[in-house]
């Protein structure tokens, strides 16, 4: 197994079950652009590092889910698994990569991420 040296932050994505108003206090409060890319997912312009996005969904609270880029996203899920981590989205393939989301008993929900070339 590959060792991780260093997973990037790469993308930023807000869970909340109000998106026209979180769209629009981050429009006013820091000037982050939202751009409508599928059904009702925002894109927001976080800046050139990071990507970011609205999700509109049913939570108990608003919450950020931060996005960290691997090379083997079906490896760094098992790890986790091992290290203690509840696994809530099993490794699965999407339009643009491969991603799978993990709650870890001490840091939060995480999810693990590789793009499509």
């Amino acid at each position: 197994m590959k060792r991780i040296v260093s997973a990037p932050l790469v993308h930023l994505e807000l869970h909340t079950g109000d998106g026209a108003g979180a769209r629009s206090l981050y429009a006013e409060l820091l000037g982050w652009r939202a751009t409508t890319v599928a059904g009702s997912y925002l894109a927001l312009d976080l800046g050139p590092e990071v990507g970011g996005g609205i999700v509109e969904c049913s939570t108990d609270g608003p919450v950020w889910l931060p996005y960290v880029e691997v090379d083997d996203v079906d490896a760094c899920t098992s790890k986790a698994r091992r290290l203690g981590a509840r696994v809530l989205l099993e490794p699965r393939e999407g339009p643009a990569g491969w991603r799978s989301v993990v709650a870890t008993p001490a840091g939060g929900e995480i999810a693990i991420w590789h793009p499509k070339p």
